[in-house]
């Protein structure tokens, strides 16, 4: 009684105030947990990405499977097509990326692929890389199947013409890509470096110097 009337804190008041300064104090060492959690996932996660690099056949091989149990997946259920329609025009996406050059020379004023036998070989540049395409359309199709567990993404429509549509779409998409590829005289694919047989056709420039 006389420590109330004296005006100093009651016992009961003091271990509420410590209390309240230890929560504040344990919030952001708990933020900085988390993130530093967060932080040593990602960079073991990236670190099994750069050590599956050099797998590539293992890799497509993981993708088709993945995609395999996507398309069971939607037979099964008979919906989500929306899903699959968006699915379809972000690999659409991803595909032109990965068969067009990082420089494209309709936009660029020193040649960047070799147009005659006699040019100097360069490898064809993508503009998407194979490793990046294959991440981006694996994590597209993990991203879908874990969508197809939430019916809010299963909107009603018929599917055919979504279908006829992307057909379409590619073939017209596709078409720009190989006329681009004819007129500009490049291939998406690199077989590596080329080789020297010792057999080589003459040029204008030898012929010029032959007596």
């Amino acid at each position: 009684m006389e420590s109330t009337v004296n005006g100093s804190a009651s016992p009961t008041d003091v271990p509420t105030a410590k209390t309240a300064a230890e929560d504040l104090s344990s919030a952001p060492s708990a933020a900085a947990a988390v993130s530093q959690w967060t932080f040593v996932i990602s960079q073991r996660f990236q670190h099994l990405l750069d050590k599956s690099t050099p797998f590539l056949i293992y890799r497509w091989i993981a993708f088709f499977c993945i995609a395999f149990f996507y398309v069971v997946r939607v037979y099964m259920v008979q919906g989500f097509y929306v899903v699959s329609y968006a699915l379809g025009i972000y690999i659409l996406n991803l595909l032109i990326g990965f068969l067009s050059p990082q420089v494209d020379p309709e936009f660029s004023d020193s040649p960047t692929l070799p147009v005659r036998r006699s040019d100097e070989f360069r490898p064809f540049v993508r503009r998407l890389p194979e490793f990046k395409f294959w991440y981006s359309i694996t994590k597209a199709f993990c991203i879908a199947f874990v969508l197809t567990f939430f019916s809010m993404f299963d909107v009603p429509v018929y599917w055919p013409i979504l279908l006829f549509y992307w057909i379409v779409l590619c073939m017209l998409t596709l078409r720009r890509q190989i006329q681009h590829m004819i007129k500009y005289k490049y291939v998406p694919f690199s077989l590596g470096k080329q080789r020297y047989d010792g057999k080589r056709e003459p040029s204008e420039e030898t012929d010029s110097l032959l007596p």
